[in-house]
């Protein structure tokens, strides 16, 4: 029987590597990529895992492209970089690629990578607006309405589902994020590892894992008449950042530190001070007034962890049962990310505290490889 193939948008980035390792990690899904560039080191990695690996060039930004994705596939994960075309246009081909997914006639499942519409959760507030959220969120919203109408009409319609992340923990071990950790010195003289953010000690991130963002998505295509209609959200656990140094100290033991800084200090001294009026979207127009700078949308990003205290409360919850049941080998701690990540890099014959300390730390995002390149980042 010949695998179900599966066409995806967004393969070559940080959360599309792993979901397509578990996609084709045995003979059930066969993945066809779209990519700008087949030659680039990511995109021969993932034609590397083997005969069910297919590559097609070509854009998001483009109907031809969309349509000779579809054509022979059975189903679809969407993941569009906002990174790169921003808030605006992104909502665009989102809609543009569920249409087509639609017209198509071949695709029976549909899986949109989503993040919240933190906007409308927000109440509309402006100091929540971020627009890599809000953007991905309202086309997801829409999406699964449109989708679960037209089950309505029709049972043979496509499926639907969204996959909801979030900020994935990875970036707080890797360069050029905004979570970048630093080495700062203590009173004693001690090399402590220091990650400062505009958090408030009682602010919490539901950090994401993208190990798990694998198995997350290939239980969605393993059952589709289930996860139809779905939005499954998925994280770690809520982490506050003096928990997660309190972690890394714990699993390397070596001190770290959380140190709250306002989002003025931020700007001038974080690792994005030099894009502060950047677009948000790099080949994003500049001069279009839907256009958001960098410091608009991370003072947006940064105001939603600020109210996210745990799980009780804030603007962004999980229901971290019901991801126990569907991954029980899930991440479920700072601390055990950090062990994953020694182990790793005890394999490689160091440590994770002798690659903090030594600035090995990787990029992680596409976006650094691709056009977001400023003195900060290189």
């Amino acid at each position: 029987m010949a695998p179900t193939k599966i066409f995806i948008i967004g393969g070559t980035g940080a959360q599309g590597i792993p979901i397509i390792r578990s996609l084709v990690q045995d003979n059930i899904y066969a993945v066809r990529i779209l990519t700008r560039d087949p030659t680039s080191p990511r995109a021969q990695s993932l034609k590397s895992l083997g005969p069910n690996v297919e590559l097609i060039q070509g854009s998001f930004t483009d109907e031809a492209s969309l349509k000779s994705g579809y054509r022979g596939c059975d189903a679809a994960f969407v993941n569009i970089d906002g990174f790169n075309v921003g808030e605006k246009t992104e909502m665009y081909w989102a809609v543009r690629a569920y249409e087509l997914a639609v017209a198509d006639g071949g695709i029976k499942f549909f899986v949109y990578g989503n993040l919240e519409y933190v906007g409308k959760l927000a109440g509309y507030k402006e100091e929540f607006r971020s627009g890599h959220y809000d953007g991905k969120g309202r086309i997801g919203e829409w999406i699964l309405f449109q989708g679960v109408e037209a089950k309505k009409a029709r049972p043979d319609a496509m499926c639907v589902a969204l996959f909801t992340t979030g900020p994935y923990i990875e970036m707080v071990l890797a360069s050029g994020t905004i979570m970048t950790p630093t080495i700062e010195k203590n009173a004693h003289g001690e090399d402590v590892v220091t990650w400062k953010a505009p958090l408030t000690n009682d602010g919490a991130v539901a950090h994401v894992s993208l190990d798990d963002c694998g198995p997350y998505v290939r239980w969605l295509f393993d059952h589709p008449e289930e996860a139809n209609g779905m939005d499954l959200q998925v994280a770690i656990d809520h982490i506050a950042y003096a928990d997660l140094a309190a972690a890394f100290t714990k699993v390397t033991g070596h001190p770290a530190q959380f140190i709250d800084v306002s989002l003025d200090t931020w700007w001038k001294e974080g690792p994005m001070k030099s894009r502060a009026e950047f677009p948000a979207g790099y080949s994003a127009d500049p001069e279009d007034p839907a256009t958001m700078s960098f410091r608009r949308n991370f003072d947006g990003f940064w105001n939603i962890w600020r109210i996210s205290r745990r799980n009780g409360s804030g603007l962004i919850q999980r229901n971290y049962k019901l991801l126990d049941e569907i991954l029980p080998e899930r991440i479920r701690s700072a601390e055990d990310f950090f062990r994953r990540e020694d182990e790793k890099a005890r394999m490689d014959g160091g440590s994770l505290w002798e690659k903090v300390k030594l600035g090995r730390l990787q990029p992680l995002l596409k976006l650094q490889e691709d056009r977001f390149r400023a003195p900060a980042l290189e």
